[in-house]
């Protein structure tokens, strides 16, 4: 394990599989997807079976409400301990290279460790590394709950960075046939293709000389038009935000008590670049269970004659019409249980991005009672299907154009949370290469 304080990252020793093992039952998808269809991790449980699998180390969220979540997180704690003293796993040092393929398209990426030390997820943070969406301080206690007992970190988690020359992480992809292949196998449930390589020592250090290029304040002042006293920003969340955030909770208690030396100092991650051309920002939609009140009143009252409302004949012409609205008022699409789909449109919003108006709005609904509880689905066909059921809504909108995403978060700090989601839920980050953290 080789520390690169200077730019925040850590060249880990990570534990796979050992040879033979079942790669397609071994790997999940992260635990913060389809939590709005159990059917897709009943089936998961089904292809698993007995198999050593990360299903057993992770705790999928569609389950969170469920009874039992004590015996899961032991469970889950036994598994890990089993799993390293029987050796299902075998260690591996130093940075893996990953592609990952799905839909035609292949996303590139580093699994390295990123420095807790220089991660801040708070509002208004300067930090090296930032969250990219507001933090929901409350979500985090069953996720430091799983953490604190377990043995083993399997990140989800990806980072990017803003490398628009390609001097990062484009050369790994032009020497791959040098590197050593780790695995290469088909995923599950429909989640493409998964392939690792060793990075080699010299390869790292290459790679180590293109993060600090990228991390100059001076080159950073020019890219973005800010003055020399801006903080530099290098590292960006994109998926993991509050997975992150759980570890650097359990860091900063572990600290007093165990030194700046030990492994949970460090968090397990995917390093990929915002210009990736696999990478797509994906709006997350807004879905609301059990309605107890009428949404189109409840707006009216919230944004009064700002608002207007226009039914559509269909989901396709609602989506049309909220991807091509102009910027100079909010646009959302709406759709309501028994065959109802619309247009909202807000002018004069407080907010920089639609997501800011909505998410306001239906935290104050819920608030006062109106539903039951509110999902962030990933799909407009997810969306559609369930906002439909008697006693559903459901909100759709646009994605955010990834190129905005480092100005605006070093301009005006975090977006509003659950803005955008890098992909479909199956082009999510599979759980594979897994961390020692005691």
């Amino acid at each position: 394990m080789k520390n690169y304080a200077d730019i925040g990252i850590q060249s880990p020793r990570v534990f796979l599989p050992r040879p033979g093992a079942d790669l397609q039952k071994w790997a999940v998808v992260a635990c913060d997807q389809f939590t709005a269809e159990p059917h897709y991790w009943q089936e998961v449980r089904q292809t698993v079976a007995d198999a050593p699998s990360t299903l057993k180390l992770i705790f999928p969220e569609v389950y969170l409400e469920q009874p039992g979540a004590t015996e899961r997180i032991a469970a889950i704690g036994r598994t890990m301990q089993d799993y390293l003293h029987a050796d299902v796993l075998v260690p591996h040092d130093g940075m893996v290279y990953v592609e990952r393929s799905v839909a035609g398209k292949t996303r590139h990426g580093v699994v390295m460790c990123l420095d807790l030390e220089c991660y801040d997820y708070q509002a208004g943070s300067a930090s090296l590394i930032r969250a990219t969406e507001g933090t929901i301080v409350d979500r985090l206690p069953p996720r430091i709950a799983i953490r604190e007992c377990a043995a083993l970190e399997l990140p989800h988690i990806l980072v990017l960075i803003d490398d628009p020359d390609h001097t990062v992480i484009a050369p790994l992809t032009a020497a791959k046939t040098d590197l050593k292949p780790l695995y290469d196998f088909e995923l599950m449930q429909g989640g493409g293709h998964l392939a690792g390589f060793a990075v080699t020592a010299l390869a790292e250090q290459r790679l180590v000389q293109a993060l600090r290029a990228l991390a100059k304040p001076d080159h950073f002042a020019a890219r973005y038009g800010v003055g020399p006293e801006r903080p530099v920003l290098l590292f960006a969340m994109g998926d993991g935000n509050h997975s992150l955030a759980t570890a650097k909770a359990i860091w900063e208690k572990n600290k007093p008590l165990l030194g700046l030396d030990h492994p949970s100092r460090f968090a397990l991650v995917e390093v990929a670049n915002v210009h990736d051309q696999a990478l797509e920002f994906e709006a997350i939609h807004r879905l609301l269970f059990g309605l107890k009140k009428d949404l189109l009143p409840e707006l009216k009252r919230a944004f009064g004659a700002n608002v207007k409302y226009t039914p559509v004949a269909s989901a396709e012409i609602m989506q049309a019409h909220v991807d091509s609205a102009c910027a100079t008022r909010h646009t959302l699409g709406w759709i309501g249980g028994g065959q109802t789909f619309g247009v909202l449109e807000i002018d004069q919003p407080e907010f920089n991005l639609p997501v800011g108006t909505l998410q306001t709005f239906l935290d104050m609904f819920l608030q006062e009672g109106g539903a039951v509880t509110l999902d962030y689905v990933h799909g407009a066909d997810v969306l559609e299907r369930l906002a439909l059921q008697t006693g559903n809504a459901g909100f759709y909108l646009a994605g955010m154009h990834k190129s905005d995403l480092f100005k605006t978060v070093i301009l005006e700090g975090a977006l509003p949370r659950k803005t955008f989601s890098l992909g479909q839920a199956r082009e999510k980050r599979y759980y594979m290469e897994a961390r020692k953290i005691i």
